[in-house]
């Protein structure tokens, strides 16, 4: 297992997510950015569900008691090990007693740590990943210990990725939600013509956005919303649905991100520009 000595601002255990639940309103969960998570663990050769640190905005310093093997991924985090740089997207050996610390946030706000084999914590409707109401820890405190299975030898085909970053990345694909056509010619001008600014009221649950279009007075039921749909209120805002997100709403569902415009705004921190592209 590991230890944190410091955890971080928020850091989580989280895989692809929590599928399957969503007619009794549990709500997908799992990592916000799903290609960083698919990259580490293909450095690790594991499968592709297993369970991963998810680490926002301040890195924890971490022990391992065990050897294994680490990637880290997403975010750049100035991470060191054993005091000594290292990099994201490369796999590094790890003995006991071995020490993981983050320093500056450069560039994203997500980062993630795959171990081999992923983490072992406990899996809850099918899923390792916290989610507040679902499991029993929402995140990880100082001296939380994480298990893993121990591994000292590993020779992986592939030791270091050269990723293209996305991270200044501003446009988002989207498709037509089911209310779509709700919108009248201004307010896809004001949609698809405009950059809109990342607000405050960001985390796992919504990222919200500063701009707001003209509004509208359709009314409707409450109805199914997946990750990655943007709603559309009365009053002209516009929020964007991330994995902890309800399973239901009542605003009209104007558009859907794709997968990997979920990961480039899950990067994105209060301040940040983007747009979107109609797919």
């Amino acid at each position: 297992m590991l230890k944190l000595l410091k955890s971080g601002f928020f850091t989580t255990v989280q895989d692809k997510g929590r599928f399957g639940f969503r007619d009794i309103g549990v709500p997908v969960a799992g990592v916000m950015d799903n290609l960083a998570l698919e990259k580490a663990n293909g450095l690790l050769e594991n499968n592709v569900d297993a369970a991963v640190l998810e680490i926002t905005m301040t890195g924890p310093t971490i022990v391992f008691n065990e050897p294994t093997y680490i990637v880290l991924s997403g975010a750049k985090m100035s991470a060191t090990l054993n005091s000594e740089p290292i990099l994201n997207y490369k796999v590094y050996k790890i003995k006991s007693g071995d020490k993981l610390s983050y320093g500056k946030l450069e560039k994203g706000i997500r980062c993630y740590l795959a171990v081999k084999d992923g983490f072992k914590t406990k899996k809850v409707l099918n899923s390792r990943s916290f989610s507040n109401a679902i499991t029993k820890v929402n995140y990880l405190k100082d001296s939380s210990e994480v298990i893993y299975e121990p591994c000292t030898v590993f020779k992986p085909k592939i030791s270091e990725l050269k990723v293209n970053s996305y991270f200044d990345e501003v446009r988002l694909e989207v498709a037509k939600g089911p209310e779509y056509d709700m919108l009248q010619d201004k307010q896809l001008e004001n949609i698809f013509g405009k950059d809109f600014t990342v607000s405050k009221e960001n985390n796992r649950m919504a990222y919200q956005l500063n701009e707001k279009i003209q509004g509208h007075d359709t009314s409707m039921l409450t109805s199914a919303t997946l990750p990655g749909t943007i709603q559309f209120t009365p009053a002209g805002k516009l929020i964007i649905l991330m994995k902890d997100g309800q399973t239901t709403g009542g605003y009209p569902r104007i558009l859907q991100l794709n997968d990997k415009a979920i990961s480039i705004l899950a990067q994105k921190r209060a301040g940040d520009k983007i747009s979107f592209k109609l797919l």
